[in-house]
């Protein structure tokens, strides 16, 4: 008895149309669909072959993908600048798309959201002393990706010593 169950495994043109629906309910960037075909059993050189299709074909571009996941995570999720660089480049994503995708977002936009999240976190834990409440805010806006310095600037406007 097996415990497991059997991966079916497809040739690469059943992957083909699998692979162009994957690609167009959302963004993907070349690791995720490199990932899915090996998935779905197909050798290195097919792969490279389904990729270089997508590419041509519209449905894979990494600049787009970059453009569309900076963005994402910085007005939905509130992400900084150095986390979502952290995260593209965990996705194998180049340097010339990310600094691409990072100019999509608008100093003031970004400036204003460190503020808008230091806000929050203030009125959250009102009851700490004020240098804990600077510390902890601080320690909270970096580990989401912000700056420190432009942090330090918003958090020494924000709460009095």
């Amino acid at each position: 008895m097996m415990d497991k169950k059997l991966k079916k495994t497809y040739s690469k043109q059943e992957a083909i149309p699998k692979i162009e629906r994957y690609c167009v309910y959302q963004e993907r960037c070349h690791k995720e669909v490199s990932q899915k075909l090996y998935d779905m059993g197909l050798r290195s050189d097919e792969v490279m072959e389904v990729l270089n299709e997508m590419v041509k074909r519209g449905f894979l571009n990494e600049e787009r993908f970059a453009k569309a996941f900076a963005g994402g995570k910085f007005r939905q999720k509130g992400w900084g600048k150095s986390k979502i660089i952290r995260e593209l480049k965990a996705r194998a994503i180049s340097d010339y798309c990310i600094q691409s995708a990072l100019k999509e977002i608008g100093d003031e936009d970004y400036a204003g959201t460190i503020d808008k999240l230091a806000q929050k976190y203030i009125r959250l834990h009102r009851n700490l002393k004020p240098w804990e409440l600077k510390q902890k805010t601080l320690r909270h806006l970096i580990s989401k990706g912000y700056d420190y310095d432009q942090c330090h600037e918003i958090l020494n406007r924000l709460i009095e010593p």
